[in-house]
């Protein structure tokens, strides 16, 4: 049974923004999904009702919350934008308690939150890159809106669900593809 992803959702301009730096830097033949900010790579697809509810109730106790983008870091082959907030790492480490048991080495990793804008490049590539986005790396806040809940179909993903976070209304249009 395919994984499953769960991602942070963001406002509507902050995610058409990291869009725009995904496509403008992310090799085309490997753009196969938005930009996103992962909070765990692979959960077991079996566990899907499960995640499910878990987001639902985490989602439903959290307000929407501003992140920050701090800067751009180097993967080595690729860039990400490192982005930070308070309500970010207890809305993860919540979740995280309740998978604990189901987590791949990837994600029992500590969590470093940020959008991956390039990736699978040349490191000279990634480099050029890199001192771009320390100039300009778009913008500086965004605001979380909810947790989208993906299966993942060996490069593309499916939506599955969007759990908005409470008193936020879910904006059409904004999922990966």
């Amino acid at each position: 049974m395919p994984s499953l992803v769960v991602t942070l959702a963001v406002d509507g301009p902050a995610q058409a923004a990291w869009n725009a730096l995904r496509r403008r830097w992310f090799p085309p033949d490997r753009l196969v999904v938005d930009a996103h900010l992962t909070l765990f790579h692979a959960l077991p697809g079996e566990h899907l009702a499960t995640v499910l509810a878990d987001c639902a109730e985490v989602a439903g106790a959290a307000e929407p919350f501003e992140l920050t983008v701090t800067g751009a870091r180097s993967l080595g082959r690729g860039v990400a934008l490192d982005v930070t907030a308070a309500p970010l790492a207890a809305l993860h480490a919540e979740l995280r308690a309740r998978w604990a048991s189901r987590l791949t080495r990837q994600d029992a990793q500590p969590f470093k939150p940020h959008v991956t804008v390039q990736n699978k490049v040349r490191p000279d590539v990634a480099a050029e890159t890199l001192e771009a986005l320390r100039l300009d790396p778009g913008p500086r806040t965004a605001t979380a809106t909810g947790l989208d809940v993906w299966r993942y179909l060996g490069g593309p993903w499916e939506h599955l669900a969007t759990e908005p976070l409470a008193g936020h209304r879910r904006e059409p249009g904004r999922q990966p593809r």
